[in-house]
């Protein structure tokens, strides 16, 4: 992995943005930075605007509103399908070649380095035991990775320990919801 895609990962969990454009922020203002090969999937209220690595979703609460940013993800797990197009023309422009594994083990350790401490919080019952997720409460971004490998519940590519997903934001009464779960 190159030093420039493991600052991209760093830069996104410490801020809690991709190439500085904020989970709330509109499509325009994608489109505006990561430019517009992506893929839409448009559900009248909810929309999805998929540029490879990067996922920004979008909600209204009605059709006329305009869509405002919910939240992003970074579909880490696709690049081990080797996919050219992965992981969208802006960010292998801006940071290179981006290898099919981010190891969680070092990315951990680069952020504890900078100051910027992650919290293991309850996964989903769901997802358990297969993943963990772990919280940076500044940047409200959750880092998942695979903790067991499952047959049907994590993706081939992968191995114990590689990052499934980054997202932002993941709010503090989301992760107190979680915790009471867990209870």
């Amino acid at each position: 992995m190159t030093p420039y895609s493991l600052a991209f990962y760093v830069h996104a969990v410490t801020t809690g943005t991709v190439l500085g454009l904020r989970p709330d922020g509109s499509p325009d203002e994608g489109a505006a930075v990561l430019g517009t090969d992506f893929a839409e999937s448009d559900f009248g209220r909810a929309m999805c605007r998929d540029y490879g690595l990067a996922e920004f979703h979008y909600h209204r609460a009605r059709a006329r509103d305009p869509w405002a940013g919910h939240h992003f993800s970074l579909q880490v797990y696709r690049l081990a399908r080797r996919d050219r197009t992965l992981p969208g023309e802006v960010l292998r422009a801006r940071y290179g070649r981006f290898t099919p594994r981010l190891r969680f083990e070092k990315l951990e350790r680069l952020l504890r380095r900078r100051g910027v401490p992650l919290v293991e919080i309850p996964e989903y019952p769901g997802n358990a035991p297969y993943y963990r997720t772990f919280w940076q409460p500044a940047s409200r971004t959750a880092v998942s990775f695979i903790a067991v490998h499952g047959e049907y519940s994590t993706p081939d590519g992968l191995r114990v320990g590689d990052v499934y997903k980054i997202q932002a934001p993941v709010t503090a009464e989301e992760v107190a919801l979680r915790r009471a779960r867990a209870r």
